[in-house]
């Protein structure tokens, strides 16, 4: 890493694939930090420090699916607290409440297992990259709906252009992440 900042060091391991999946679209692949070792756990430590702090400390992390899923589940074991994931529609076999929201064409719906927290519960929600901010918002009414306190958004990645993080933080969700890609 040398002199490099821990976001400037994650951020020259983030490919940006253009015209994918759309002509004009600057795709963010998080896929190599994870393929090496020593920027995983960069990328892990870089949570977990912030998470370690008492008043940051989370009683679960709730990850969004998929990408979520991968940093959400390692950071809520290196901070010896449970995991819960926040689904696609059709995806859990038990009883779950569900969120609906709008994409730019039509909607999705996120669902979650009706006793995957208890009221009271701080709860961390992880995705990989913050675009427009529609499934990170559903997972909070989610969590919410079953009486927990969403203290955080993390992401690897902001996309501030596409006002996702302004929307979240305007909704009442602090947010931290590592990389932004304003601008680009």
């Amino acid at each position: 890493m040398h002199d490099l900042s821990v976001n400037d060091y994650l951020r020259q391991h983030i490919r940006t694939v253009p015209d994918w999946p759309a002509p004009g679209v600057q795709f963010r692949d998080i896929t190599p930090l994870l393929q090496d070792p020593k920027v995983f756990r960069v990328l892990i430590d870089a949570f977990v420090h912030r998470y370690m702090e008492r008043a940051l400390r989370p009683d679960v992390v709730a990850g969004l699916d998929a990408r979520g899923f991968i940093i959400g589940a390692v950071v809520a074991y290196e901070l010896n607290v449970g995991f819960v994931p926040i689904r696609k529609k059709g995806k859990l076999p038990f009883t779950t409440v569900e969120e609906t929201y709008e994409l730019e064409y039509g909607s999705a719906t996120v669902e979650l297992h009706s006793d995957a927290v208890r009221p009271g519960d701080r709860v961390l929600l992880v995705d990989d990259l913050i675009a427009t901010g529609g499934t990170m918002m559903a997972g909070k009414k989610l969590l919410e709906k079953l009486g927990a306190t969403v203290m955080e958004g993390a992401a690897i990645v902001d996309l501030p252009e596409l006002g996702g993080s302004a929307r979240l933080r305007a909704g009442g969700l602090p947010l931290y992440t590592l990389v932004d890609f304003g601008g680009h």
